[in-house]
């Protein structure tokens, strides 16, 4: 004897939100599955999750405000509930005597149902329906969560359709407000830790002028890999870096932060060039995350007279220097070009043993030193493929100097030139630190 097929129950139309065919007379309708009618996108849809819908209809006939009928959907449980809660629906009517699941429901607690509604829909509008008389428990749901309550007895058409209305809206009000709210929270949260982990020059003391800009290649991101600290030591010396973890993502920043509070640290402790390269390299092979990962590094120690200084690279290009014109005979034109760097030691984390020598440099009485990463020099010129270079970037800033810009203007107007030879923003981490001396 053959088994039995088990008839599959059939979704009432009205629970599903769509219109019940109907045949012509004297044609039989084709056999096969229903299909939910879709409705224009700015038609209302409500889901109504009451314990008795093949009872008397708890709702009415409701329009929207241009006159257009409110699409309905009726569940008898949360597990209907739950599957036809689609995008499409704007608002929930829950009846609040509906029970509440076995790990909600709670005997102390007389609104567990709405709760669990709030979790599983926490984007929708609810109204929640409660008994004639019961204001309390109904100003309680708003309380909680619901948009409004309504009285089940006293539900009408017009009364019900602004209430959607209203409670849509609502919602929408209620969301934009959060997200404003969030927004802010998160600028000024975003304030605070660039604060924090951006520095602050130590320069108390020291004639030099200090100017940076700093640019995540990261969309949205607060840091990137790049780093930078300027410090001046208790002799008058003063001391700058810059340096630039490989990769782009948050713990390559969170290295290149871990970089620069060591190397403050190290420096305001007494250690220099070889020594403090050294250490550094040590800080970042126990951080970093794998072996893959290095960072390079440039530093300068300026001394107290700010006419010389010391320079040490680690696979880092090399600094720019800016002098005022001297020579009348070429109109007083300023110079620049880049320190030298044949003495380039390898970037920290590649050479277990590595050495890094320190080349003294002569500044003369009026300069300013450009210190930058890589991000600087590695944009595109137009839409080929050709890159900027550090020749690109010297002959620059030479222009800039002879228009009789310094200091700050300077420091600007030659990143925003190298972000317009791109066509945009760089795709690099970014970071570049000026020191001018004016006697």
């Amino acid at each position: 004897m053959p088994a039995p097929v088990p008839r599959q129950r059939a979704i009432p139309a009205v629970e599903c939100g769509q219109a019940q065919a109907v045949s012509p007379p004297g044609t039989q309708a084709a056999p096969g599955p229903a299909t939910r009618t879709k409705a224009p996108a700015d038609t209302l849809t409500l889901l109504v999750i009451e314990d008795d819908p093949t009872g008397a209809p708890i709702v009415p006939e409701m329009l929207d405000s241009t006159g257009r009928p409110i699409r309905l959907r009726t569940a008898r449980n949360l597990t209907e509930a739950e599957r036809l809660l689609t995008d499409d629906v704007h608002c929930i009517l829950l009846d609040l005597a509906l029970p509440a699941p076995g790990r909600a429901a709670r005997e102390d607690d007389e609104l567990a149902v709405l709760r669990h509604v709030l979790r599983l829909a926490p984007r929708h509008a609810v109204l929640a329906l409660t008994a004639s008389g019961d204001a309390e428990r109904g100003t309680e749901a708003v309380r909680v969560g619901a948009q409004d309550y309504l009285f089940r007895d006293e539900l009408d058409g017009r009364l019900l359709s602004r209430a959607i209305r209203y409670a849509v809206e609502r919602k929408r009000s209620d969301t934009a407000e959060r997200r404003l709210t969030e927004s802010k929270l998160r600028a000024q949260e975003n304030a605070r830790l660039e604060r924090g982990l951006l520095p602050t020059p130590l320069l108390d003391g020291s004639s030099l002028h200090f100017a940076a800009r700093y640019r995540p290649g990261r969309s949205r991101a607060l840091l990137g890999g790049d780093f930078y600290d300027t410090v001046r030591t208790p002799d008058g010396t003063v001391h700058a870096m810059i340096g630039d973890v490989c990769g782009h993502g948050p713990d390559e920043a969170a290295l290149g932060v871990e970089l620069r509070i060591a190397w403050r640290a190290l420096t305001l402790a007494g250690l220099c060039g070889d020594e403090l390269l050294s250490t550094l390299q040590q800080v970042l092979e126990h951080e970093r995350q794998n072996e893959e990962i290095f960072a390079t590094l440039c530093t300068v120690d300026i001394a107290p007279d700010g006419r010389r200084a010391g320079l040490c690279l680690a696979g880092h290009p090399a600094p720019l220097i800016a002098r005022p014109g001297l020579d009348r005979s070429l109109g007083g034109t300023p110079t620049a070009e880049l320190l030298p760097y044949d003495n380039n030691g390898p970037a920290l984390g590649l050479l277990p043993r590595a050495r890094w020598p320190r080349t003294q440099v002569e500044l003369g009485p009026a300069w300013s030193l450009m210190l930058y990463t890589d991000g600087l020099i590695e944009g595109h010129v137009g839409e080929g493929r050709e890159r900027l270079g550090q020749d690109g970037m010297v002959e620059l800033v030479r222009r800039r100097l002879a228009e009789g810009l310094a200091g700050e203007a300077l420091l600007r107007a030659t990143v925003s030139e190298v972000r317009d030879l791109n066509g945009g923003e760089l795709t690099d981490d970014l970071a570049v630190v000026l020191l001018d001396r004016v006697p």
